[in-house]
């Protein structure tokens, strides 16, 4: 059997995969799990959040009903990012967290990830756990020993003054146009902007729970580069569904990913004094121009496996204060317990606030090199380390590239392909490069029909 968790919770086409069974189920193991035995002559709490997708309303009602059926006492905090959730773990003292939210996914999509107590992501070991809880009889209190479920009321609220709170400057004097994905920053993020004394626009800020990620947001960067040079605005801020990542877009309506932001910020708070170490926590699929700007600046690149759950791991061993991916996912440690698309923006405006400068200038720390992707289909996913073939092409393109280059082949964690990355000097040299590894991942790994 297959494991039910992915990289970031349980995610699937609601009312197929996702299922009010499923929900209560996964909310009655959890828990068992995070819940019961860590709590002293009380009933354990959950927080429970959600994006604003049409299917959040019935698959919420089964989180909490099977989390109220197992004793736990439930605060309902409705529409709200992910790390609002997060935060308002720590922030309440509850013992565990609930997101209802497929993240960047279409809106058919939606998705169950579970926060440990102090708004963590779960281990691997605690989601196995979960898994195998399935499987048992569900826990089942009676009387006075069933769990109430309440309206968090403040929730918002308190999300949005934490966030004014790790401001290093006021935003006056910046204009800032934010795209909301229609999801769940919708409400949170204008607030917390103008409330910092930005000017603001905002568009992709209207959800009907159908129209989330829908041509808007983070992965449709097009309506705000638009809006950026229509208003005459600093900046763009694009979030995603359910708001824990940010891009970016500058003045003249170019994108600035999650690689330039993390360099802006990397050499801001180095110079401050708050960077830990004086290391980042990227990903292996960080822009070798991050790894080379950061060199430059006297800044150290810790690297790690693919997914913020990886960035976080690797960040709470050494203790790193900052860590993130190309995606727009950054984590500020001292802030926050997982990524937040509406602190990074705050942050980053506040860089242009200081500074003066515009983004496009402060961007230009980092030299983006050519970076080409390649998704192989069809081929065997678990036998790209292992084949002689693919690993010599491998070698023999890396030492043609040499410095100025490099490659990366990994099998997809959320995908059937294996992506073939290739960074280069030359846009010409990365596409011909990538070409020739996907040529040979597909003739060598092909899957032969059963």
């Amino acid at each position: 059997m297959s494991r039910l968790f992915g990289t970031d919770g349980v995610r699937g086409l609601a009312n197929d995969l996702i299922t009010p069974e499923l929900a209560m189920q996964l909310a009655q193991a959890a828990a068992v799990v995070l819940g019961h035995g860590k709590t002293e002559g009380r009933r354990p709490t959950a927080v429970i959040a959600r994006d604003p997708r049409i299917s959040g309303d019935f698959i919420a009602a089964a989180v909490e009903a099977g989390l109220a059926g197992a004793g736990v006492d439930v605060y309902d905090a409705g529409i709200l990012p992910t790390p609002a959730a997060a935060f308002l773990v720590a922030d309440l003292d509850a013992d565990f967290g609930v997101m209802i939210s497929a993240s960047h996914n279409a809106a058919p999509d939606n998705g169950i990830k579970f926060l440990a107590r102090g708004g963590k992501k779960l281990d691997d070991q605690i989601e196995d756990a979960i898994e195998l809880e399935l499987t048992r009889p569900a826990l089942r209190p009676t009387g006075g020993d069933v769990g109430r479920i309440q309206r968090f009321a403040d929730a918002e609220d308190r999300y949005v003054v934490h966030l004014l709170q790790t401001l290093p400057n006021r935003l006056d004097g910046v204009k800032v146009v934010l795209d909301c994905a229609h999801g769940a920053a919708s409400g949170c993020s204008p607030q917390v902007f103008a409330d910092a004394g930005a000017e603001i626009v905002v568009i992709g800020a209207d959800p009907d729970g159908i129209n989330i990620n829908d041509g808007y947001g983070s992965t449709h960067l097009g309506p705000l580069q638009a809006a950026v040079l229509e208003h005459g605005a600093d900046l763009g801020i694009a979030h995603d569904g359910d708001a824990d990542r940010c891009l970016a877009v500058d003045h003249e309506g170019s994108i600035v990913d999650g690689d330039q932001i993390m360099a802006i910020m990397a050499v801001a708070m180095n110079a401050a004094g708050t960077l830990k170490d004086n290391t980042l926590v990227a990903t292996v699929m960080s822009n070798l121009g991050l790894k080379l700007a950061l060199r430059e600046a006297g800044i150290s690149l810790r690297e790690t496996g693919v997914g913020d759950r990886y960035v976080l791991e690797g960040m709470r061993d050494g203790g790193y204060s900052l860590g993130g991916e190309q995606s727009g996912h950054v984590i500020f440690a001292e802030h926050a317990t997982t990524g937040d698309g509406v602190l990074t923006g705050l942050q980053l405006a506040a860089q242009v606030a200081r500074t003066g400068r515009s983004l496009k200038e402060l961007s230009q720390i980092m030299n983006k090199l050519p970076q080409v992707l390649i998704n192989v289909k069809g081929v065997d996913k678990a036998a790209v380390t292992t084949n002689e073939h693919v690993q010599q092409a491998v070698l023999e393109a890396q030492e043609t590239l040499g410095e100025t280059g490099r490659v990366l082949l990994r099998p997809s964690g959320t995908e059937p392909v294996v992506r073939v990355m290739v960074e280069a000097a030359d846009m010409e040299t990365a596409q011909r490069t990538a070409d020739r590894l996907a040529e040979t991942v597909q003739l060598r790994l092909a899957l032969t029909p059963a």
